[in-house]
């Protein structure tokens, strides 16, 4: 159990992200923090009352403290629409940012263009870190979520260790979900791995996917596996399509917790992960989605997976892909 955990962002993933922390026991106390809803000066100076009032990270830690008695859980909440109750964390766990939402002819934006709103947002969140709890580690779940921790890696300069961003454990979820519903056997069964950018480019990689450890080919055909994987690559807007108001949170969320519960409890766990590459495949200077060890130092080893040829060419077009969103980044913050 660590002594705090920062949560940035109230939204749906940051209230299921309070809710688990509670459940799972992982922090003495827990500093939420959402600046929402946002004061409107147009509106009637009544209604700019009532709006400086209203905390969105207040509500949800009053609802979800109301509950401990029924959980038995004594944990000490801080809320505020102000980063100050951040001060001390131990882990911070980032959601801040504009989520993917359907357009109303039923489109939706990819996650780089999020890029440019976020970016502001991210900028913000990098102080707060700077200001607060300039020695946490730092585990980003925001999209576009390679730039985003690009990000905060120019701005925060922190160690390798100390920051990387979660996709590639939900990815890979994902993969392992859709592959257990083709071959009907349980997902405790399967074993699958997703790298690379986290969007249209990240790359499931079929020659690690076992099933009881069997190739996953003996249980699914080949016309099956082709649609598993472009699937996965697009089951994030294919749950912003259908949900109609916002992206997915529950399996963000718990994907999150996954890696912060290795580093909790220092399990040496090897999960996928959006590290800084500084060799390893080739690559220097970018985050993208790798194998890597979490335990209680944070992100403590890359490991390189063994590719066939066309994974390790799929992995370089979405290492490209990556750079060239991160140019981006460059660009804007100059």
């Amino acid at each position: 159990m660590l002594n705090k955990i920062g949560l940035i962002g109230g939204g749906w993933i940051g209230g299921v992200l309070a809710q688990e922390v509670v459940n799972r026991k992982l922090a003495r106390t827990v500093g939420f923090t959402d600046p929402a809803p946002f004061v409107n000066p147009k509106d009637p100076e009544d209604r700019q009352a009532v709006q400086k009032k209203q905390s969105v990270a207040r509500g949800k830690v009053l609802d979800i403290g109301a509950g401990l008695p029924l959980l038995g859980r004594d944990v000490k909440f801080e809320a505020s629409k102000e980063y100050g109750v951040l001060e001390g964390s131990d882990l911070i766990i980032s959601t801040a940012g504009v989520p993917r939402k359907a357009r109303p002819d039923g489109s939706f934006p990819t996650r780089e263009e999020l890029l440019t709103i976020n970016l502001k947002v991210t900028k913000q969140v990098a102080g707060a870190i700077k200001k607060y709890c300039p020695n946490a580690t730092i585990l980003n779940i925001a999209n576009p979520l390679d730039a985003i921790v690009y990000t905060l890696n120019k701005e925060l300069k922190p160690a390798k260790n100390k920051l990387f961003g979660m996709a590639g454990v939900l990815d890979s979820t994902r993969y392992r979900y859709f592959v257990s519903e083709a071959a009907g056997v349980s997902v405790e069964n399967v074993e699958a791995l997703v790298l690379g950018g986290h969007g249209d480019t990240m790359v499931p990689v079929r020659s690690t996917c076992r099933i009881a450890g069997m190739p996953v080919e003996k249980f699914v055909d080949e016309e099956t596996l082709k649609a598993i994987e472009t699937r996965t690559r697009k089951a994030g807007g294919e749950v912003v399509g259908l949900l109609g108001f916002g992206s997915a949170f529950s399996s963000p969320a718990w994907s999150a917790l996954e890696m912060a519960e290795a580093i909790i409890y220092d399990k040496k766990k090897i999960l996928p992960t959006c590290a800084l590459l500084e060799g390893e495949y080739g690559v220097k200077g970018i985050y993208v989605g790798v194998a890597a060890v979490l335990g209680k130092d944070g992100m403590e080893k890359v490991i390189e997976v063994d590719l066939n040829d066309e994974e390790k060419k799929a992995f370089a077009n979405s290492v490209e892909h990556v750079k060239k969103t991160c140019a981006e980044v460059d660009k804007m913050l100059g």
